[in-house]
């Protein structure tokens, strides 16, 4: 068919729909009118699944960080495209901590090794240094066909359980981790949904209730709506830097237990989206709180690579879980969550992850095993990248200069923008912000005026929600609104990654905005 003939069919065909009219001529109404008598004679016209049948918990679920005004975004993004005049010329999408599409430049070793695994035939190229060559072939040798194409065991490659499992004890000072306790995950939400599976239970007063912190990553609130978990909340302290008050803990367990019957206590550290990081006392006091109340530990750790405050150091919950002795080593249940999305690597795309389990119940760990099987395994390239990030070049090997030289790089720029970050949104009118001490997030508190809260409540909107929003059209700037993390009632933030494109979305662009 002729490029005209197409084209004259287009014009037929928009005619038409403008007209009211299906592509034959037929009015849409009448045609519809048709279809809808066919359905109906087939007894397909009422639908089975409709939002009055579907499971009602996923209509509670929200996820804030890919919302309504990350939509809006690409709205914007499109009309860019078509020409459509802005007071920007490109959006700014700040709505998530996506390390590289901000800019972040790859680690080599981490890629090298990546692109053997997965074309072996690279194993004869020149260009690979002899240590990337023999990490790519210890991980293809552990696949299944030597090949990353293959199915693993469903909870991860063996070799490379260990290795994480190496990791843990060098990170932890020589206390001994199991490989039988690891579970590989599609990045660390896979393994933390999972465990919050096994973990929920109940209806009504015994219904199963978790305790959260607020400000939160919305992860945990939408897991919880879809199992129909009770979400408790309890509130860092904003004015002492987003610190965990053992007392704001209490007070949020009393009063979760006259409604539901409170299990499990999580923990992010570094913070999300709040960046702080927990000092070796706060941790002490959650453990024996934990211990005191008989809940079970989920540790989000997955920042632990991200400390650039002076005076401040990340602990792991193991390692400060086994140095309290055995009352608590050998009692507490801890399940702790690392990613290959975060630190110094950045590599969100390949969907890499690790659990390790503290004090599980044996017939506990089977159920979990049997239920990571359900979904086969996660992707083994993204096992083979966290691989190389828990078994880096060691000194003397051919890649090890470059590699420390790249990750220092990286971290380091991360830590100089945190500063800058805090910094300037300080020096913005109406805002104020902690000091970012890790993680890759500031939280600021934003003043909004009185007759902005009344136009936003006259639109249905959340008052930051509308300040974000606003903020987006006019400068083309996408941030999350605090209200989608939770905040204290009376206050309202937003979240900025700290590693935002400099001159564009970098803290600069915000504060010239602002």
């Amino acid at each position: 068919m002729d490029s005209d003939l197409i084209s004259s069919r287009c014009v037929w065909a928009t005619w038409n729909v403008y007209n009211g009219r299906s592509l034959s001529g037929t009015p849409l109404a009448e045609r519809d009118g048709k279809v809808a008598r066919k359905m109906s004679e087939n007894g397909t016209c009422n639908r089975i699944l409709t939002l009055e049948s579907m499971n009602p918990c996923i209509q509670k679920v929200e996820y804030a960080v890919r919302g309504p005004i990350v939509i809006r975004a690409v709205e914007l993004e499109k009309e860019l495209q078509q020409g459509v005049k802005k007071p920007f010329t490109e959006v700014i999408k700040a709505n998530i901590g996506d390390a590289h599409a901000m800019g972040q430049k790859p680690i080599t070793f981490l890629r090298q090794v990546s692109a053997i695994c997965l074309y072996p035939e690279l194993m004869n190229d020149n260009k690979f240094p002899e240590d990337v060559k023999q990490k790519a072939a210890r991980i293809l040798q552990a696949c299944g066909g030597h090949s990353i194409g293959a199915y693993s065991a469903s909870q991860g490659i063996e070799v490379i359980r260990q290795d994480v499992a190496k990791y843990i004890e060098r990170r932890d000072g020589g206390i001994q981790s199991d490989p039988n306790n690891i579970y590989l995950s599609t990045g660390a939400s896979d393994s933390i949904v999972t465990m919050l599976k096994l973990l929920v239970s109940g209806q009504g007063k015994s219904r199963t209730g978790v305790l959260i912190p607020i400000p939160q990553y919305p992860l945990y609130s939408a897991a919880l709506a879809e199992l129909n978990a009770v979400q408790v909340n309890y509130y860092l302290d904003e004015e002492n830097c987003w610190a965990l008050d053992i007392n704001e803990l209490r007070r949020s367990l009393t009063e979760a237990r006259k409604h539901c019957d409170p299990k499990v206590l999580c923990i992010i550290n570094p913070g999300n989206p709040t960046g702080q990081v927990q000092s070796r006392k706060c941790i002490e006091d959650v453990i024996r709180f934990a211990a005191e109340e008989n809940l079970f530990l989920m540790a989000d750790e997955v920042y632990q690579d991200n400390v650039y405050a002076k005076g401040c150091t990340f602990h792991s919950f193991k390692k400060v879980l086994f140095e309290m002795g055995p009352k608590y080593s050998e009692t507490v249940e801890l399940a702790s969550f690392h990613s290959t999305s975060k630190g110094y690597m950045g590599e969100c795309g390949f969907r890499g992850g690790y659990m390790e389990v503290i004090n599980m119940d044996p017939a506990v760990k089977q159920q979990l095993t049997k239920l990571v099987s359900v979904r086969l395994c996660p992707p083994v390239p993204g096992q083979a990248l966290l691989d190389v990030i828990v078994n880096p070049p060691k000194p003397g090997e051919p890649s090890y200069k470059q590699f420390m030289a790249e990750k220092q790089a990286v971290l380091g720029n991360l830590a100089e923008k945190a500063r800058l970050t805090e910094e300037i949104l300080n020096q913005s009118p109406g805002i104020r912000c902690n000091p970012v001490q890790g993680a890759m997030y500031s939280f600021p508190r934003i003043h909004i005026p009185e007759k902005a809260i009344k136009l936003a409540q006259a639109e249905g909107q959340a008052p930051d929600m509308f300040f974000c929003m606003k903020l987006l059209e006019e400068t083309g700037i996408c941030v999350v609104p605090g209200s989608g993390f939770g905040q204290r009632e009376g206050t309202h933030h937003f979240r900025w990654p700290i590693g935002g494109l400099d001159g564009k979305g970098g803290p600069e662009g915000l504060q010239n905005q602002c």
